[in-house]
Order: C-alpha cells, then sequence, then structure tokens
C-alpha cells in the first residue's frame, strides 16, 4: 500500500483532489486546505524526515488519499443533514405549495439577504474600486506592489466571508476554508498566480455586482413588503373603525395618517379584493425572495468557488 502513496505533498494534494473528483468545488478547497496544513505541521515537527517518510508515516493516521476523500464525502452528508434547517412539510396542491411558503426558513432568510445586500454591495464596491485603484496607482512606487498584493489578499478573505454569509443565510454550500495554494513557489511566482487566478478577477467582478444587485434586492423587498402590508392594513383599520375609506387628500393614497387621522382613498366596495390582494403579495413575496436567493447562491459559487484546484 505504501508503494503506492503519493512522495510529496503536491502529489498527495493531486491524488486527493482526483479521489474528490465530482464533489462539491466548496468541498474539494476545504479538503485539500486541511490536508496541506496538516502534511505540512507533521513535515516541521519532523525535520529530520523526508517528504516521503512523513507522508508513509501519516498514512495510517491522516489517511491515504482516497481514504481521506471518502472521509470527506461521508462527513460531508452528515454535517449538511445536520446544519440544514428542517425542511418544510410536502405539500401536493398547488394552493399548499403556494401558501406553504411561509413554513419554509430558507425564505426569510432569502428576505433578509437582500435586505442585507444592500449594505454589503456598497462595503464590497467601495472596498474593490478605492483598493485597485489605489495599490494600481501606486504601482510605479515601492509601496505599490506590496499594496497590490495586500489587496488581492483582503479580496479572498472579503470572499470567504461573502461565502459564508451565502451558505448560512441561502443555503449554498460554500468554502469554509481559505483557498489553497501552492507552497514552496518564490514570491513573485506567487504574486503571478494572483494575477493569472480567474478566481481573483471573477471574486472582483462579484463584488462589483453587489452593487447594483444590491440596491435591485433591496429595493423589491421594500417595494413588495410595504405593498403587501399596506393593502392588508388599510382594510382592516377601516373595518376597525380606525379609519375612513373614500378620503381624498392631497390626490389618491392608499393609506394616508396625518395627524390622529388615518384614512384611504379605496372605496369600501373594494376593501375585501384590496386584503386578499394583499394577503397574495405577501405570500407572492416569499416566493420572490426565495427564488432570489437561489439564483444569486448560484451565481455565488460560480464566481467565488474555484472549480478545480491546480497541483
Amino acid at each position: 500500500m505504501n508503494s503506492k502513496l503519493p512522495t510529496t505533498i503536491p502529489e498527495y494534494l493531486e491524488h486527493l483532489r482526483r479521489s474528490l473528483a465530482g464533489a462539491d468545488p466548496a468541498l474539494i478547497q476545504d479538503a485539500l486546505y486541511d490536508a496541506e496544513e496538516y502534511l505540512r505541521s507533521e513535515l516541521a515537527e519532523n525535520p529530520g524526515r523526508s517528504e516521503a517518510e512523513v507522508i508513509a508515516a501519516v498514512a495510517s493516521s491522516y489517511g491515504a488519499p482516497d481514504e481521506v476523500a471518502d472521509i470527506y464525502r461521508d462527513t460531508e452528508v452528515t454535517v449538511q443533514t445536520a446544519l440544514r434547517p428542517p425542511a418544510p412539510p410536502s405539500r401536493k396542491s398547488a394552493l399548499g405549495r403556494f401558501f406553504g411558503v411561509f413554513a419554509d426558513p430558507r425564505a426569510y432568510a432569502s428576505l433578509f439577504y437582500m435586505l442585507l445586500s444592500l449594505a454589503t454591495g456598497i462595503f464590497y464596491f467601495t472596498w474593490v474600486v478605492t483598493g485597485f485603484s489605489l495599490s494600481l496607482g501606486l504601482s510605479i512606487t515601492i509601496i505599490g506592489i506590496p499594496l497590490l498584493i495586500l489587496f488581492f489578499g483582503s479580496v479572498r478573505v472579503l470572499s470567504l466571508v461573502e461565502g459564508r454569509i451565502v451558505e448560512v443565510m441561502l443555503g449554498e454550500r460554500m468554502p469554509r476554508r481559505p483557498l489553497y495554494t501552492v507552497r514552496g513557489r518564490s514570491i513573485w511566482q506567487r504574486i503571478g498566480d494572483m494575477f493569472t487566478d480567474a478566481r481573483t478577477w471573477s471574486t472582483m467582478l462579484y463584488m462589483l455586482l453587489m452593487l447594483p444587485l444590491g440596491v435591485v434586492y433591496f429595493t423589491l423587498a421594500v417595494m413588495l413588503i410595504a405593498t403587501s402590508l399596506s393593502f392588508i392594513a388599510a382594510p382592516v383599520l377601516v373595518w376597525l373603525g380606525i379609519a375612513d375609506a373614500n378620503v381624498y387628500i392631497d390626490g389618491w393614497q392608499l393609506l394616508n395618517i396625518h395627524g390622529h387621522v388615518v384614512s384611504t382613498s379605496l372605496p369600501e366596495w373594494v376593501l375585501p379584493v384590496v386584503f386578499v390582494a394583499g394577503i397574495l403579495l405577501l405570500f407572492a413575496t416569499m416566493h420572490i425572495a426565495r427564488g432570489i436567493g437561489r439564483l444569486h447562491s448560484l451565481m455565488a459559487k460560480h464566481l467565488l468557488v474555484k472549480s478545480s484546484q491546480h497541483a
């Protein structure tokens, strides 16, 4: 068995990557990072031994690449099952599926993500535009290159943070470890890797897109929630005797609060229709939020996670 073991850490990682072929790219990134950290620490604790001797020694404890891959696959299923929120009850009818969205925790999380995305989008956009233009502008000076490297490093950290937000709120499996990078390369080779790594640019693209997307998400969420709640509140307030119907103050208004006077321009005969429309729009809002959450998580997975790792 030992004859089949890789003799260097890069070979071990490449073997592990091949063994995890077909697995979630985020899982592969985590597995490669963990394996390299473990092997490097073992090698540091045994300075008198070669990489081949260390790999052979840890094979029985940490495992060969194929064994490690199997452990990660099995653990992933267990962890995902434990972390996944309870699935809403399955409903067969169309009405059940439509109104059952209120029992889906992912719909609430997606709605909250839409509201949060305005703040994160502004931050990401400002960070990328300011950091990249500043470091690129200073690249002709002695501090320009270190500043650019620091900026690229910060983008990778923010990518990891955004990945955690996406996984927790939208349910898409994202990396829990930093991106695995080949060690033993010179500083200039590492700098070149940063510039030539497509993930560096796709991550910055994602952060730039987050500003317009955040504006759209936030505006859509606030508009739909405010409209649906107003549609529900206006008839209820009239029926409770708190508001007056068919009142025009500075034009037509769905719901107007002026001092102690609450009114609506809606005639009384249309109030039941508006109330039902508000209920339906509120449920539709949750469906829209859940759909946007799914689409956004796919985009985040595509732009923030590398599909394959180099040896």
